[in-house]
């Protein structure tokens, strides 16, 4: 799955960066194994923050900024590292054969953890047994929009034209085997209408072609498609969160319309190696749960359309187990490939 659209560009974010260190505080009787023996997270070791999509895009923007708080927080050096490829699983697949001592951790989104595994056959690592969930960091709603000359008013008006013309209106996606492209195959599926899927190269491009109609709808993040809808050159149908959105408190949820179990959001979290210590993982979940409520990162946040979650680590362990589970399905009835 590809990195969210950057809306950071600049070239400072595209090295890797050594976060700065402030403060001494060590994790003292709290740590056990391999990293008490050390004395804690010691500033002459630094963490590696492992981001698997390249520099720029919301996990790794909204990653570097909870790095460097942590880093004060730990009172050590966090070093953020771009390790993109393959949807993501690069980067995962590292962190998963590291050493589970605290020093390796994945910032990565809901494709490496719950879709690709289902897309990629045998993947070099356990997307749920080869890692300990640490935090969620933050969920990103996506809004079912169309252009403003399409005729379709609602949800209804879709489904009836896509079962009337079967075959013959297009939802663009941001690429095969994205969360963009899932909640379209889940639209099918839910309703019997058949639509094309014109994946793209990314997000940007898949929103462009939806704005000049060169395609019917699209499912898009609520960050990207927002501006677009509120100045009337996209047209919002529904909403995939749970509940409306506050800058869209006119159009329904999914749910409202009638689609069961459509509450689709697009997740980051943070992981940590199997067998990690428990002790560290619940240092970790403690300090970037602190971390989330930095006024900092809570405006950074709000910029990239990003809803901070935080909770446990066995509430992001169930979130991920029931979205594998839940586009499992999706992709076998669908009978996706990867590319």
């Amino acid at each position: 799955m590809t990195a969210s659209t950057s809306l950071f560009p600049s070239p400072v974010l595209a090295r890797r960066g050594v976060l700065a260190v402030a403060g001494a505080a060590l994790l003292g009787p709290l740590l056990t194994g391999p990293a008490l023996a050390q004395g804690g997270w010691p500033a002459s070791r630094p963490i590696t923050w492992v981001v698997p999509y390249p520099p720029g895009g919301s996990t790794d923007v909204l990653g570097r900024n909870v790095a460097q708080r942590i880093a004060k927080l730990l009172g050590t050096n966090v070093i953020v590292e771009n390790k993109a490829g393959a949807t993501g699983t690069i980067g995962a697949a590292f962190v998963a054969k590291a050493e589970p001592d605290g020093y390796t951790l994945l910032g990565t989104s809901i494709g490496p953890q719950a879709i690709a595994p289902h897309l990629m056959g045998k993947l070099p690592y356990e997307p749920i047994a080869g890692f300990e969930p640490v935090i969620t960091i933050g969920t990103i709603p996506h809004i079912l929009v169309v252009g403003t000359n399409q005729p379709f008013k609602t949800v209804a008006d879709l489904v009836a034209a896509g079962k009337a013309q079967a075959g013959k209106l297009a939802f663009a996606s941001g690429g095969n085997g994205t969360i963009l492209q899932m909640q379209g195959e889940l639209l099918q599926q839910q309703t019997g209408a058949r639509f094309i899927h014109v994946p793209y190269k990314g997000d940007t491009p898949a929103l462009q072609d939806t704005l000049g109609e060169q395609v019917q709808f699209m499912f898009a993040p609520a960050s990207a498609a927002l501006p677009h809808v509120q100045s009337g050159k996209l047209r919002a149908l529904a909403v995939t969160s749970a509940q409306r959105l506050s800058a869209l408190p006119t159009v329904p949820t999914m749910g409202e319309v009638g689609m069961n179990d459509f509450v689709v959001e697009q997740w980051q979290a943070v992981f940590a190696p199997a067998k990690t210590p428990a002790a560290i993982v619940q240092r970790l979940n403690q300090e970037i749960g602190q971390a989330l409520k930095d006024p900092g990162v809570v405006a950074l946040a709000d910029k990239l359309g990003v809803t901070l979650v935080g909770g446990t680590p066995r509430q992001l362990g169930e979130l991920q187990k029931a979205d594998s589970l839940k586009w499992a399905k999706v992709i076998k009835d669908a009978n996706i490939k990867a590319e």
